[in-house]
């Protein structure tokens, strides 16, 4: 017996069912239609771009990133690597930030952003095998799973749009560990399209990540 493949209609009707206040939110909202991004390697460098700054300055530093890298604005692991600091730094990344986006273009030189292997991990191991990577962490990761690999059922607790935009609609007070078992619990029935409803969250801030 066959079974049909999920389409992004099954996932907004699920979230529409699963939990008013969200379905609310999707109602006011932008559709939010699935945009799969294959380049693993690209994608994390603008993730490591946007870490701890809002949306607005992190697409504006990485198309400074862009014009570092004639014609197309592309920018290959080796030239990546070879790329001064001082470079980096003239288009707004911290010196901290310019050894990151070394060490995954060294990541990527040494081929292991390969799609097709990571795309088949587990979250747990994909976790791990990105964090091998200075500078990238768990939330960087399921950035990764959301938007490149766009997987359905990543639930980023530890985003602080996605715990701004629940303790404004679901009027949460905790802080700390309280809040994010509070979220947790929040977010059990959107399984399996958790992806979907931290985008609708962001999208409830205008904050999307890029």
């Amino acid at each position: 017996m066959s079974t049909s493949t999920p389409t992004p209609d099954d996932a907004v009707q699920h979230l529409l069912q699963a939990d008013p206040v969200l379905a609310n939110l999707i109602r006011q909202g932008r559709l939010i239609a699935p945009s799969p991004h294959e380049d693993l390697y690209l994608a994390l460098l603008r993730a490591i771009v946007g870490q701890q700054i809002s949306t607005k300055a992190a697409a504006a530093i990485w198309r400074k990133v862009q014009a570092l890298f004639p014609p197309d604005g592309y920018p290959e692991p080796l030239a990546l690597q070879e790329m001064t600091e001082e470079d980096l730094r003239t288009a707004g990344i911290s010196r901290q930030k310019a050894g990151y986006l070394k060490s995954v273009a060294d990541f990527a030189l040494r081929d292991q952003l390969d799609h097709t292997h990571l795309s088949q991990l587990s979250d747990d191991d994909f976790t791990r095998h990105l964090t091998q990577i200075k500078g990238v962490g768990r939330w960087t990761a399921q950035m990764l799973q959301m938007f490149a690999l766009d997987q359905p059922d990543v639930f980023a607790e530890g985003d602080l749009g996605v715990q701004n935009a629940m303790r404004r609609h679901y009027g949460l007070e905790e802080t700390g560990r309280a809040l994010l078992k509070r979220m947790t619990e929040i977010a059990e029935p959107w399984r399996p399209y958790r992806s979907l409803a931290c985008k609708y969250l962001w999208q409830s801030l205008d904050n999307q990540p890029a």
